[in-house]
């Protein structure tokens, strides 16, 4: 792994650069932001849809559990694989182009297979599903290492925010246009050429991240010990006590929220009878919630740390889910979507920040293959407790005078999602610390440094001080 540069964070412009030619690091980190850019298409015109081409196959509420769990969790485990064989290729940048273009051919047969043996549909779909993750978690550590080893630890929480934000104002705009076209041509009642369309943009926009990081020059090579230690040392030494307790607090939070995850696409296309356009809406309003908040959860990373940044966001996000218990109007669920946009903004943010600065450099790949395991793991926990739960909670519940009887037992299971959440951060997130030197201040301050919150305070400052 190459190690990181003391000052290459601009393009050099001394007397021996004269021509202007762009810092072999800096050209690695654009090319991580226009890596984001077709991935953004990919994620959301191909990867936001899986579920709703899995409910055009039939899928029962297990197949989308199993759709959501088991692809996560076998493409997880292919991050140990990468990192053990790192050293095959002659550099990251190697391994990750080969990665992507795996991802980029898996999408021939999730779009093929069902179509043509339609009654296995469903178990097709999860399978090659399944080889596309295992491309995507191959290509993770290598990514995350190449990227990381160009960024200053106090730059990370800017840098990585610019690329979600990329990330999500262009997946904004690949979920609208997708869901779209999905509707026109299911008025038309070819809803499969919609989904066919969709996904070949996606695979095609993938591939194009492989052609440009063949343009990116000056990436260092794998030298003879590339990877000295494997797994077993690193989790036996070089994992502190408190990145332990942070993968506690990880996996179970990725468990508590999928008890609810894969089941909004059913509440909303099936119980609520939303059409795809207005899921594609709901689905846009999480991602105009991260983009205008990213750069805000960067800065308030990056200055106080981000166990600050999982301190406000963990409780937060445990209240999201409880709110769909409470309303049905779409305007309603398109604001609160909004909202957990905003705070898994935050949230994802913190999450894969505080594992760079847990670590050692050295590490820094086998860190972001553990966290990935161990999120994985969480996240089919999670997908069976929820299906389970589908199957045992009532459709409606009377307490006293007071009556509940939502479209489905789904809002319910929505609340009780929210409630885990909430004793995991209740319980977990005092129990781990910041790994590096930030500004400390006041909690009841923090709150004020918040986005959202933040501009509210600056605005009514200003006109107070106008008045005066």
């Amino acid at each position: 792994m190459p190690s990181q540069p003391p000052s290459s964070h601009t393009a050099e412009q001394g007397p021996g650069n004269q021509s202007g030619s762009i810092n072999p690091h800096e050209s690695g980190r654009r090319f991580g932001i226009r890596d984001g850019l077709f991935q953004a298409v990919t994620q959301g015109g191909g990867e936001q849809y899986l579920s709703a081409f899995a409910l055009l196959l039939h899928a029962t509420p297990f197949q989308l559990s199993i759709l959501s769990a088991i692809p996560q969790l076998l493409g997880t485990w292919a991050q140990l694989v990468s990192v053990k064989v790192s050293h095959w290729f002659p550099s990251q940048a190697s391994q990750v182009s080969w990665g992507i273009l795996g991802q980029s051919v898996a999408w021939i047969p999730i779009l093929a297979l069902p179509l043509l043996w339609p009654n296995q549909g469903p178990w097709l779909l999860i399978a090659a599903v399944a080889v596309y993750f295992t491309f995507t978690h191959f290509t993770s550590p290598a990514w995350n290492s190449l990227i990381t080893d160009l960024l200053h630890p106090n730059e990370r929480g800017m840098y990585f925010a610019k690329r979600s934000r990329t990330i999500a104002m262009t997946s904004f705009l690949a979920l609208c246009l997708a869901g779209a076209l999905l509707s026109f041509f299911e008025q038309q009642q070819l809803l499969w050429v919609g989904f066919a369309v969709t996904f070949l943009i996606a695979g095609l926009c993938r591939s194009a991240s492989a052609l440009l990081l063949r343009n990116v020059s000056g990436l260092s090579s794998h030298g003879p010990n590339s990877n000295p230690t494997g797994f077993l040392v690193f989790l036996r030494t070089g994992m502190s006590e408190n990145f332990r307790h942070f993968l506690l607090f990880s996996g179970l939070m990725h468990s508590a929220v999928l008890v609810a995850g894969p089941f909004f696409v059913i509440y909303l296309l099936q119980d609520l009878h939303l059409a795809h356009w207005q899921y594609g809406t709901w689905l846009a309003a999480g991602i105009i919630g991260q983009f205008l908040t990213l750069p805000a959860w960067g800065q308030f990373g990056d200055r106080f740390g981000n166990k600050a940044l999982l301190s406000f966001t963990g409780f937060l996000v445990a209240f999201l889910p409880m709110l769909y218990l409470f309303g049905t109007s779409w305007s309603f669920l398109v604001a609160v979507n909004f909202f957990g946009g905003v705070v898994w903004a935050g949230l994802g943010l913190g999450l894969n920040n505080y594992v760079f600065d847990a670590v050692e450099p050295t590490d820094r790949a086998k860190a972001v293959a553990i966290s990935s395991i161990v999120n994985a793991m969480g996240w089919t926990v999670g997908t069976i407790i929820g299906s389970w739960l589908i199957g045992t909670v009532p459709p409606n519940l009377q307490v006293g005078d007071l009556a509940l009887d939502p479209p489905s037992n789904l809002p319910f299971i929505f609340f009780l999602s929210g409630l885990l959440r909430l004793i995991v951060s209740v319980t977990l997130l005092r129990t781990f610390h910041e790994p590096r030197e930030v500004e400390h201040c006041a909690h009841h301050r923090l709150l004020w440094e918040l986005p959202l919150l933040k501009p509210l305070r600056q605005i009514s400052l200003r006109a107070i001080n106008t008045n005066q």
